[in-house]
């Protein structure tokens, strides 16, 4: 179908949807609404950017009563960052309808507001951490919740969250509707729909080319410092403004964000040891401009709704193959070209080629090594991070070799004494002898 005419939606959601300037709907969209709508279970995969949000919430608004008790339906999300999205989009389509209500839950949030809010929404997304919390303490309850999506599925299994999913999903009516969105179809999250779906339907969007980004994916060797300059560089030969960077640790991260401030750039990080307040405010300064660089960790990588990222950049190569996806799926939307921009090293070469071919990618060579300036590491004040490995290794088998030396000390020492022990021993028979032989 071609138009949200043809779906059985109530003519409050066709013009929030028009309102919105939305008019066609996505492949995803056009593939689960009707199954959704006819209360069967779906289990579906679909790229990052496709519009699986509208998928679950259109046919989800529809089962609403309005008159009704809480919680009617609820939503988990993996991360605080894709609540407050979908939360978001769901505000969008009942701009008209404030007979709905939404309550939003997550970590970092005054408990009080967050009960106010239960106790007269319809709708309910969460984080599972806290609704967990809210459910230790018998603040709410689901025995009116007969629809229930998991979003980024995938995700919230692999982030740790599959024992507190099974506590939530076995806290709910036994005659209910769950959906599974998600990015791909781990084992997990096979698991889980086996376990808690009725016969689902299975539905997978292939990136087409109506809805897969347009992403210039490129890679460059450069280790250290050293890549910083070669992402200003690249900004500069690709006129970016902008860039999401992407490190494997939180530290990691501080200490890019820190090097591109010593550079004069607007830059911050963003990691889950950040409190929700600081997050917030460093998400908001991106989205409006204010910052140039955001440097984050993968609990970063999906869910962000930032809109008109020109460039993503892999300063550590991820340690999933799935995140390379993920991290630069935030590029290249709405039409819009992006730049994603990978850098490895001769010992990671081997790993960065597996990446490409098992995530069936492809990236051209940005031959840095013919622009970048002779750097004189001795007048940098960063340290090359193979030097700083080398001479941590170095410092380690010093300390073994002190520590083989002490036991080696310890142990003629001990030796001593017992020669000397034994000495006294033997002198001592020697005189026993002589005594008993003048006798």
């Amino acid at each position: 179908m071609n138009s949200f005419q043809n779906y059985k939606l109530s003519r409050a959601s066709i013009d929030a949807l028009t309102n919105a300037g939305i008019t066609k709907p996505t492949a995803i969209q056009a593939e689960v609404i009707d199954h959704l709508l006819n209360g069967r279970d779906v289990i579906a995969k679909a790229p990052t950017g496709t519009g699986k949000t509208y998928a679950f919430a259109l046919p989800l608004l529809e089962k609403i009563d309005p008159e009704g008790e809480p919680i009617q339906a609820l939503v988990l999300a993996p991360t605080r960052e894709l609540a407050l999205q979908i939360a978001d989009d769901i505000e969008l389509l009942i701009a008209n309808r404030p007979e709905i209500q939404v309550a939003l839950v997550y970590g970092g949030q005054s408990y009080g507001k967050q009960i106010k809010a239960i106790a007269k929404s319809q709708i309910l997304v969460a984080t599972p951490g806290r609704l967990l919390d809210h459910l230790s303490q018998r603040r709410l309850n689901f025995k009116n919740c007969r629809y229930i999506v998991l979003d980024e599925a995938d995700r919230m299994l692999d982030m740790g969250f599959i024992d507190d999913v099974k506590k939530i999903l076995n806290r709910l009516p036994k005659q209910r509707q769950l959906a599974l969105f998600s990015a791909t179809l781990s084992r997990s999250v096979q698991d889980i729909s086996w376990v808690y779906q009725d016969a689902p339907l299975e539905f997978e969007v292939v990136a087409k080319a109506e809805n897969k980004p347009q992403i210039e994916a490129m890679h460059c060797q450069a280790n250290g410092p050293a890549r910083v300059t070669a992402l200003l560089d690249f900004c500069q030969e690709f006129k970016l403004d902008r860039a999401l960077i992407f490190a494997n640790m939180k530290q990691s991260a501080e200490i890019v964000s820190r090097r591109l401030q010593d550079r004069g750039e607007a830059a911050e990080h963003l990691h889950g040891g950040l409190s929700q307040r600081q997050r917030e405010k460093i998400l908001e300064r991106f989205r409006q401009g204010e910052l140039k660089f955001l440097v984050a960790t993968d609990v970063a990588a999906r869910g962000l709704d930032i809109e008109d990222i020109p460039l993503v950049v892999n300063y550590d190569l991820p340690q999933e193959n799935e995140n390379y996806i993920h991290r630069i799926g935030r590029t290249g939307r709405a039409g819009s070209t992006g730049f994603a921009l990978s850098f490895y090293t001769i010992a990671s070469e081997p790993r960065f080629r597996e990446l490409l071919r098992r995530t069936k990618s492809h990236s051209e060579l940005w031959d840095w090594s013919a622009k970048k300036p002779q750097l004189n590491w001795l007048e940098d004040s960063e340290i090359d991070e193979a030097a700083l490995a080398k001479k941590f290794n170095a410092r380690n088998a010093k300390r073994q070799d002190a520590r083989s030396d002490n036991k080696r000390f310890k142990g003629a020492k001990q030796k001593s004494k017992y020669d000397k022990k034994s000495a006294n021993r033997r002198s001592g028979r020697r005189s026993q002898r002589r005594g008993t032989a003048k006798s």
